[in-house]
C-alpha cells in the first residue's frame, strides 16, 4: 500500500470511529517476541460462561498474541439452580461474542470440533466431571478453573480420567501465581520458617464445601509457599474470621485465615520465622495464572503437581469435617482410606 493510500485509510478510520479487521488495537504489543514455549498457533475453547473470569481471561489472551493462543469458541453451560451461574451466563457469553468475536456454540461436542485446547470455566463445580470427560477423551489439554470439582470424590475421578486418557490437565487459583510467591517460598529472609498464614475472603457457594469457592484462593496461596505435607486440620471461628489451622509433617504450621468482613485488609501471605516476619505486597491479579495456562497449553506440562492439587482439596474437605465436628482435629489420612 502506498503512503497516500495508507493515509486515506487511517483518515477514514479516525473519521468513522472504526478499525479494519487487519489493524490491531494499539494495546497489543506487536513487537513482543514469542516466548520459547509458544511454538504452535492454538485455538482455545471455553466451557461455561457464568463467571467474570471468562471475559477477563479472553481479554488477556487477546492482549498477548505472542503466546499464539486465541479463544475462538465457547459453550454457555450454566446451572439453573444456582443464581450465581444462571444470572450471569448470558451476559458473559454476549461480552466475549461482541467484544472479542468468540463464536457461541450449542454443545461441548461442537466446541471440541473447533478447538485445540479447552478452558473449563463453569463457576459451579458440580458439572465439572461431566464437562471435563468429553474434553479429556478427545485429547484436548484442559485447564479447569476453581474449584476443580464440588467434591473430593469427583476430584479423584477427574484426575484418574486424565491419567487413563493420557490428556494433561491442571487446575489452580490465580493467587498461586502471585508475584511474591517465589520469594516467600524460596528465601523469605526470616530464618527457619515456623508458620505461614494465607488470608482471603470466605465467600461460600451453595452445594459446595465452604472453602471450595473463595477460600481456595487462600489455601492455594498457602500451598504455593508450604508445599505438600499437611497432616491434620482444625477449624474454628475467631472474631470476624473463619480459621483453619494445619499441622505440617515437618513441624511447620499453616493457617487459612478466612475473612468475613469485606473491609478487612490483610496481606495475602504472611511468613513467620526464627528471625521475624515478612508479608506479600499486594493482592495480585489474573495475568500470572493466564500466562501459566498459555504455557501449559503449548507444552502439556502442568505447572502444579496433581498430588498437591489433590491435597489442597483434602485440606478443604477436612476443614469442612472439622466444622461439622465442632472444631475437632481431622487427619487427612482419614480421607485417604
Amino acid at each position: 500500500m502506498s503512503q497516500m493510500r495508507l493515509l486515506i485509510v487511517l483518515t477514514l478510520v479516525v473519521a468513522n470511529g472504526a478499525m479494519p479487521a487487519t489493524v490491531r488495537p494499539l494495546s497489543q504489543d506487536l513487537t513482543a517476541e514469542s516466548p520459547h514455549w509458544a511454538t504452535n498457533d492454538l485455538r482455545a475453547g471455553i466451557i461455561g460462561t457464568d463467571t467474570s473470569h471468562v471475559p477477563a481471561f479472553t481479554k488477556i489472551f487477546r492482549s498477548h498474541p505472542e503466546w499464539k493462543i486465541k479463544v475462538v469458541a465457547a459453550f454457555k453451560g450454566g446451572s439453573r439452580d444456582l443464581p450465581t451461574s444462571a444470572n450471569r451466563v448470558e451476559r458473559f457469553a454476549k461480552t466475549i461474542q461482541d467484544e472479542h468475536g468468540v463464536e457461541i456454540v450449542e454443545s461441548i461436542d461442537a466446541l471440541l470440533a473447533k478447538v485445540d485446547v479447552v478452558l473449563l470455566m463453569s463457576v459451579d463445580g458440580r458439572p465439572h466431571l461431566a464437562q471435563a470427560t468429553p474434553a479429556l477423551k478427545a485429547g484436548k489439554r484442559l485447564f479447569i478453573d476453581k474449584p476443580l470439582a464440588a467434591s473430593l470424590a469427583d476430584v479423584h475421578r477427574i484426575v484418574e480420567l486424565s491419567k487413563q486418557t493420557g490428556t494433561p490437565l491442571f487446575s489452580a487459583s490465580s493467587s498461586r501465581f502471585h508475584s511474591d510467591i517465589p520469594r516467600l517460598r524460596d528465601d523469605p529472609g526470616v530464618g527457619k520458617v515456623t508458620k505461614v498464614q494465607a488470608t482471603y475472603a470466605l465467600n461460600t457457594l451453595e452445594f459446595h464445601p465452604d472453602l471450595f469457592f473463595y477460600g481456595i484462593h487462600g489455601v492455594e496461596a498457602l500451598y504455593a509457599v508450604m508445599g505438600t505435607g499437611c497432616v491434620s486440620v482444625s477449624r474454628k471461628s475467631e472474631g470476624n474470621a473463619d480459621v483453619t489451622t494445619c499441622k505440617w509433617n515437618d513441624g511447620r504450621v499453616g493457617v487459612y485465615h478466612g475473612t468475613l468482613k469485606a473491609d478487612e485488609r490483610q496481606p495475602l501471605i504472611r511468613v513467620w520465622g526464627e528471625n521475624g516476619t515478612t508479608d506479600s505486597s499486594d493482592s495480585g491479579g489474573y495475568d500470572g495464572l493466564v500466562q501459566a495456562i498459555a504455557e501449559f497449553f503449548q507444552t502439556g506440562r502442568p505447572p502444579v503437581d496433581v498430588a498437591q492439587t489433590i491435597e489442597v482439596f483434602e485440606f478443604m474437605t477436612a476443614a469442612q469435617l472439622s466444622k461439622e465436628r465442632n472444631g475437632a482435629e481431622v487427619s487427612l489420612a482419614e480421607l485417604r482410606k
